[in-house]
């Protein structure tokens, strides 16, 4: 007996309704032993027993429930994505059409003929055409899903739906056939309206879920197509990266993203690894030291033996994390969808009790049964009782929370970090480009035999033709105090040490600490000052001139301005903060002190990061993850809520839930302002709504309401749950913004802050 997994990304899921029913139908299958549902990334992994079952017979369960399964090819993809897009605006059109219709022979009987019963049999039997047009042409796809719900027992929004559409139809027919004092117009529309509602909610989930960038694509692109592979004899041969082996020689050379993972054989320089690490200043690369494919060798020649390729090597593994994250990542069911699971069959339950007390309860006091009467109620009960202004509730306090949001550079990509951030207890913050700059700059300057200007002078003619992040940090440094420097008159680059260089005839180096001792340079007297300057986290260079030590710069990841504000709200908040990051324990520790953070986690790999946050999770924490490069995108997706810096990678952001534009890392608690406050509207829409739904419904059981008060109700529902939602932000003049909804926008506007709206 063995266990498979089969991972499927899935097309049709609209709600969490959706994802309980997958998981409902899976769970009374026999062979499938789990199964988890992301309704945020639409997908689904399943393991199951390969003896009982098939690959086939386990997505025939989903084909049967009526959702598509979607190529795994990332394109093909997107195109099924923009087919499922078009298909849905098609029927949306068809169903708009024909409820535009219905309102004008309404309008026209109402107003004009002043009537409300059937004005004409030509109307009657042109509501009826609609009336099946519409739930057995546009509507047709959500009987399917209905059908085979109730098949397995299973109660959703689907069930509701028909049952109201049916019972629409149903009455209609009653009205034109049998009982001539029923408004046989009034039902044949309540069909088409609560059919093309639903058309047009499930459309705009479509938009909403659907996703135009292809970040994963994206990062394995980071890896390039062809390497330079050295041949026993010593020939070098440009072949595609897909057919390199283990034990493959490969050579890179200056400024080249390293092809494969690796092991250096032969040659030195400076990788940036920031791909993996998320750590800003390059790693000294020589014999024996391993490399990850994409990072970016800078200063030398490389040879490398190739130790991983395909689905072992980084990059893949990365993206592999990252679905895997996706699909396992808990569900979580919206607040309305919890009331509708209740809601669904106490609807269903009522409507039937309706008719048989009208049927029998007449005969206790002596009457004939008022069949007439029991079949309005039970038909007006289920046309109450769909749930429009409850369906409407959440999505308009998302919109009025996320244009709120748009308004403070943030974009809220998805519903559940509405619901699920007055939850949070633990927000995990990677340390690089999210609470610091995340580039090297000058902390300190430690003058010794000159003035800090001229040490700054001197350091910087001396790395100007450096190619090397620390060069440049001494350099911007100079510039910024207005430090007048020149070119030097001779350079060397010693390649992971540092630079030799001539200055006006003096002879200059600039390097590392143990470097310069090997050159000779006593550095006895500034031991305790290099040991300070380390544990803050700081690289030490030393200026030596003419064999004399200067002074020495620290350099290191400048914290970001609102950095210590933004972990005080949070601790204001009861929120416990929790720095994690791939730098050593030092630095990580100097930079939580100096922002009030307890608790460090050091030393991590992105892989790791991701079980930090499964860890906590399984503590029963609420976790919120905040991050800005590919080694955070992991976590980021395992994450109750992902939190990407608007001016990281493309892969970070796509894997998030909230979107900060720019790098201001106090958005992170504005974010959790506006998702409480959403949330709290979203609770007094549902009550609202509710009771709307409610009072309507136990009205209904007396079989004395008629259809167009009913659909009166429905509007008055929604009403006011459109006031709740934007009267108060009508009068603060804040407008209302939906550009977080259908979350259109090219890689460039989120770097520049603009999310654009479609």
């Amino acid at each position: 007996m063995g266990t498979t997994h089969e991972q499927f990304n899935v097309g049709g899921m609209s709600c969490s309704f959706c994802a309980e029913s997958i998981e409902k139908a899976y769970s009374r299958t026999d062979g499938v032993k789990d199964v988890d549902v992301s309704l945020a990334h639409e997908e689904v992994l399943v393991q199951y027993d390969d003896d009982l079952l098939s690959e086939i017979e386990v997505k025939d369960t989903l084909r049967d429930l009526g959702y598509t399964i979607r190529d795994s090819d990332k394109a093909k993809r997107y195109e099924q994505q923009q087919t499922e897009l078009a298909d849905g605006k098609r029927r949306l059109l068809l169903a708009g059409s024909a409820s535009i219709v219905v309102v004008a022979l309404m309008g026209w009987m109402i107003l004009v003929m002043k009537r409300f019963e059937s004005a004409s049999l030509t109307m009657d039997l042109v509501t009826l055409v609609l009336a099946l047009g519409t739930m057995f042409g546009s509507g047709r796809y959500i009987k399917q899903k209905a059908f085979q719900s109730l098949r397995r027992g299973i109660f959703n929004q689907h069930v509701l739906l028909e049952a109201g559409a049916f019972a629409g139809l149903f009455g209609g027919l009653l009205g034109l056939f049998v009982f001539p004092s029923f408004p046989t117009v009034h039902f044949f529309a309540v069909s088409v309206f609560i059919t093309t509602y639903h058309i047009l909610s499930e459309y705009t989930s479509l938009i909403v879920r659907t996703r135009t960038s292809q970040a994963v694509q994206r990062l394995l692109d980071l890896q390039p197509d062809t390497a330079r592979r050295v041949g026993e004899d010593g020939d070098v041969e440009e072949v595609p990266v897909d057919d390199l082996y283990v034990g493959d020689n490969v050579r890179v050379k200056p400024g080249e993203n390293i092809p494969v993972d690796g092991t250096v054989i032969e040659g030195k320089s400076t990788v940036d690894e920031s791909v993996a690490t998320g750590e800003s200043i390059p790693e000294e690369k020589a014999d024996g030291d391993e490399v990850i494919g994409g990072s970016v060798n800078e200063t030398g020649t490389l040879l490398i033996e190739v130790t991983a390729t395909g689905e072992d090597a980084f990059l893949n593994q990365i993206a592999r994390e990252i679905e895997e994250a996706r699909a396992m990542k808990p569900g979580i069911i919206q607040l309305a969808d919890r009331v509708l699971k209740y809601f669904v069959p106490a609807v269903l339950t009522i409507a039937a009790l309706s008719f048989l007390f009208w049927v029998v309860a007449p005969l206790a006091w002596g009457g004939g049964p008022k069949v007439q009467r029991g079949v309005f109620a039970a038909l007006a009960v289920l046309v109450l009782g769909y749930p429009c202004a409850l369906g409407m509730a959440t999505p308009l306090a998302l919109i009025r929370g996320g244009g709120k949001a748009a308004n403070h550079g943030i974009l809220m990509r998805s519903g559940d970090a509405f619901q699920i951030f007055p939850d949070v207890n633990h927000i995990v913050l990677d340390k690089t480009g999210t609470i610091t700059v995340g580039e090297p700059a000058v902390s300190e300057v430690i003058v010794f035999d000159a003035e800090e200007s001229n040490v700054l002078a001197t350091a910087a003619s001396a790395e100007a033709f450096s190619e090397h992040p620390l060069a440049d940090a001494i350099l911007d440094a100079a510039d910024e105090q207005g430090v007048e420097y020149g070119d030097p008159d001779a350079f060397d680059s010693v390649t992971g040490n540092g630079v030799r260089a001539t200055v006006n005839g003096d002879a200059v180096l600039v390097g590392k600490p143990g470097w310069l001792s090997d050159e000779g340079v006593d550095l006895s007297n500034c031991r305790d000052d290099i040991e300070r300057l380390q544990g803050r986290g700081l690289t030490v260079s030393g200026v030596v001139r003419d064999g004399d030590l200067i002074g020495l710069i620290g350099i290191g990841d400048e914290i970001k301005a609102d950095a210590d504000e933004t972990v005080r709200r949070m601790r204001d908040a009861g929120i416990t903060p929790v720095m994690i990051t791939g730098d050593n324990e030092r630095t990580a520790n100097a930079v939580a002190e100096e922002v009030g953070i307890d608790r460090v986690m050091a030393d991590v790999l992105p892989d790791e990061k991701r079980e930090e946050i499964g860890c906590l999770q399984e503590a029963g924490h609420r976790v919120a993850m905040v991050g800005d490069g590919i080694n955070d995108a992991p976590a980021l997706t395992q994450a109750d809520i992902g939190i990407a810096i608007g001016a990281g990678t493309d892969i970070a952001i796509e894997s998030a839930d909230i979107v900060l534009m720019g790098d201001r890392l106090g958005g992170v608690m504005d974010a959790y302002e506006i998702g409480t406050e959403s949330y709290r509207k979203t609770r007094q829409n549902l009550t609202t709504a509710f009771a709307f739904n409610g009072i309507g419904v136990a009205a209904a059981t007396t079989g004395l309401v008629h259809p167009v008060f009913a659909m009166l109700a429905m509007v008055l529902s929604v009403s006011a749950v459109l006031a709740n939602s934007f009267a108060g932000q009508f009068l603060s003049g804040e407008g209302v913004n939906t550009e977080f909804a259908l979350d259109k926008r090219t890689d460039d506007d989120v770097r520049d802050g603009r999310a654009m709206a479609d």
